[in-house]
C-alpha cells in the first residue's frame, strides 16, 4: 500500500472549521487505500502570539525554553486534527517530532534535521492509523526539543517522505501553486504546472515564500517530487521535481522579490590579506547570514566593501562591524535598510546571452537605479530601492512575457 505524506500550513488549520475541512481532505486520501502521514504547522498566528507573550515575560528568553514553548503550537494543531478524524470515525494518532523519530542538532530556533527513524510511524500505519506529526521540531542529542526555524514544517514533511520512501510529498497551503511572480503584485502571473528543483531553490532563496529552500534541497537530494497546492480549493497545483525541460521557449521561468534587505558598506578598507576574514568571521559567529558581497576595485591599496543582510540584523551587525572597521583602519561603516531585491530565474538562461541586458534595460526604462548586482548560472538579482520593487516586478514580468504559456 502506497504511503502519502501531506503537510498543511498554519492558515489551513487556523480554526475549528478549517481543521475539520483538512480532516475531510485527509479522510478522502485514506479512503483511496493510501497510508497517510500528515505534518501540520501551528494554528494561524499561534507562533507569533507565543513569541509576543514570551517577550512580555522576558525580552531575552533562553533559546532552549523558547524552542520548547514554540513547539507546543504544532502539538496543539496535531492533536486537534487527530480528534477531528476520530469524530469522523477514522483511526488517527498524533505524534510529536520526538515521537515521530526526528533527530536534530542543537542549534535552537534554526536546528537542522540529522536523521529520521520512522519505526513508530510505520508501526502506527500498520495498525491502520492515520499518523499526524507535529512539524517544525525534533529532538537534540541532549533530549531537548529544538525547532527548525522558518519553513520547518515543510522540511519535516519532505524529510519524512524521504525516510518513508513516499512517492510524493504534498504541501497544502493558502496558495494554489508556484507562480511566475507574486500574484498579489502581478494579477496576470501564471501558475506553473512543473518547476525544477534548481529553479525553485533560486526562487525560494530570492524571496518567494511558497516554499522554504531547505525543504526543496531535501527533495532534490532524495529525489522526492513535491506538490504545492491549495488546501482551500480543489485545483491542480505545481509539481517541483527533477528533469525539467531546459529548452523551453522562454528561458526565464519566474520573477522573485524580497523586501527584507539591508546593505552595509565599509569605506576606505585596506586592501590586504585577511581583511575580509576579519570582517565576516565575527558576523558568522553571531549567526548573521550575509548574502551579496561586492568589493570595489581598489586604488592605492584602499577599497570599499559592501554586503547585504536581512533588515532585523542591521543593528547587531553594525555593532559588531564598527569596532572591526576601526581595528583594520577603515574609514567608516554605513548602513541602508530601505532596500529590496528583484530576481529573474530560469535554467535556460545559463547558455543564452541577452537576459541581463534586457533586465537592466527594463529597469532603466522604469527609472529604477540598480545599486548592486549578483548572479548565479540561473539567476540575475538586482538590489534596488524598496519603494521600487513592486514596479520592477511588474515591469520585468511584462518584459519577459511570463503571462504567456
Amino acid at each position: 500500500m502506497a504511503i502519502v505524506v501531506q503537510k498543511y500550513g498554519g492558515s489551513s488549520v487556523a480554526d475549528a472549521d478549517k481543521i475539520r475541512n483538512v480532516a475531510c481532505r485527509i479522510a478522502a486520501s485514506f479512503k483511496k487505500g493510501k497510508k497517510v502521514v500528515v505534518v501540520v504547522s501551528a494554528m494561524g498566528d499561534t507562533t507569533d502570539d507565543l513569541i509576543e507573550l514570551a517577550n512580555k515575560i522576558n525580552p531575552n528568553p533562553m533559546a532552549r525554553e523558547m524552542d520548547l514553548l514554540l513547539s507546543t503550537g504544532e502539538i496543539v494543531s496535531s492533536t486537534l486534527l487527530a480528534m477531528a478524524l476520530h469524530a469522523m470515525g477514522f483511526k488517527a494518532i498524533a505524534l510529536s517530532g520526538q515521537q515521530a523519530g526526528i533527530s536534530t542538532d542543537s542549534a535552537f530556533s534554526r536546528a537542522r534535521i540529522t536523521g529520521v527513524e520512522p519505526e513508530r510511524i510505520i508501526k502506527e500505519l500498520d495498525k491502520g492509523n492515520i499518523v499526524i506529526v507535529a512539524g517544525f521540531q525534533g529532538i537534540t542529542p541532549d533530549n531537548d526539543i529544538a525547532t527548525l526555524g522558518r519553513g520547518g514544517s515543510d522540511t519535516t514533511a519532505v524529510a519524512l517522505a524521504a525516510s518513508l520512501k513516499a512517492g510524493v510529498c504534498e504541501i497544502y497551503t493558502d496558495v494554489e501553486g508556484v507562480y511566475t511572480a507574486d500574484p498579489r503584485l502581478v494579477p496576470k502571473a501564471r501558475k506553473l504546472e512543473v518547476i525544477g528543483y534548481e529553479e525553485m531553490l533560486e526562487m525560494a532563496n530570492s524571496g518567494a515564500r511558497v516554499m522554504h529552500h531547505r525543504s526543496v534541497e531535501l527533495g532534490q537530494v532524495f529525489d522526492i517530487p513535491i506538490l504545492v497546492a491549495s488546501s482551500m480549493v480543489e485545483k491542480p497545483g505545481t509539481i517541483i521535481r527533477g528533469g525539467e525541460n531546459m529548452e523551453q521557449k522562454n528561458k526565464v521561468r519566474g520573477i522573485a522579490h524580497d523586501m527584507d534587505v539591508a546593505k552595509i558598506t565599509i569605506t576606505g578598507v585596506p586592501d590586504r590579506p585577511g581583511v575580509a576574514a576579519a570582517i565576516f568571521t565575527p558576523l558568522a559567529k553571531a549567526g548573521i547570514s550575509v548574502d551579496t558581497i561586492v568589493q570595489n576595485a581598489g586604488a592605492n591599496n584602499i577599497t570599499d566593501l559592501t554586503f547585504t543582510i536581512i533588515k532585523k540584523d542591521t543593528p547587531r551587525a553594525m555593532k559588531i562591524i564598527g569596532p572591526v572597521a576601526r581595528e583594520i583602519g577603515a574609514k567608516e561603516c554605513i548602513s541602508d535598510s530601505k532596500l529590496g531585491k528583484v530576481s529573474i530565474i530560469g535554467t535556460g538562461m545559463q547558455n543564452t546571452p541577452g537576459y541581463a541586458a534586457k533586465m537592466f534595460q527594463t529597469l532603466f526604462e522604469q527609472d529604477i537605479n540598480i545599486q548592486l548586482i549578483t548572479t548565479s548560472e540561473i539567476r540575475i538579482t538586482c538590489i534596488i530601492a524598496e519603494d521600487k520593487v513592486k514596479e520592477a516586478v511588474k515591469a520585468l514580468h511584462k518584459a519577459f512575457e511570463l503571462h504567456k504559456g
